[in-house]
């Protein structure tokens, strides 16, 4: 599988992993200070080829990814669910752990987030499905994240990503359905 675009990952072994899974390029942040000659080379890439950001799920790799978003406006963002990223052993969470074949479904749902926020869904939307606060919100947030494919966000963060993606209200509670079935059925 061939990818386009560039993608932007944390580190070396990030690049071996990916290009384990895909036929592909990528531009290294080598850590979460992402220096103007980083910032640079991305801006390049958007023009010519485009950019996935691709980082870790943990605070290191959402704080890289704010970073070049915010200064490299159109890239798209690639997601990978953190039980895909853990080391074997449990110590160390990262894209460089993921098998080839969670690599390659994070990259296949890679999209865009919308410059245009809209607002569809309130916050009062999130408390009422039970997603922010209360018993079991950060496993729902955790499976909706995966459902819509837009990955793990605290509960400050959710609403913010869902007017991001621009997540309509329909996705939002068909998504919302399959992850209360899957609450009875594992309850």
């Amino acid at each position: 599988m061939r990818i386009q675009e560039i993608i932007v990952v944390e580190g070396k072994d990030d690049t071996t992993a990916i290009k384990r899974a895909v036929d592909a390029d990528t531009i290294e942040t080598n850590g979460s200070a992402v220096n103007q000659m980083t910032i640079e080379k991305v801006k390049r890439a958007q023009e010519t080829r485009g950019v996935i950001i691709f980082t870790d799920p943990d605070f290191p790799g959402e704080k890289i990814r704010k970073t070049i978003a915010g200064k490299v406006p159109g890239c798209k963002h690639a997601f990978l669910p953190k039980e895909a990223a853990i080391a074997k052993g449990g110590r160390g969470v990262g894209v460089e752990h993921a098998s080839p074949e969670a690599i390659r479904a994070a990259l296949k749902d890679a999209q865009p987030m919308r410059e245009e926020i809209v607002e569809e869904i309130t916050q009062d939307d999130l408390i009422t499905a039970g997603l922010i606060g209360g018993p079991g919100a950060k496993e729902r947030r955790i499976h909706l994240g995966k459902l819509l494919k837009i990955g793990y966000t605290n509960g400050k963060q959710l609403h913010k990503r869902l007017m991001m993606f621009q997540i309509s209200r329909q996705e939002f509670a068909e998504a919302l359905v399959v992850v209360r079935q899957e609450e009875e059925n594992n309850g």
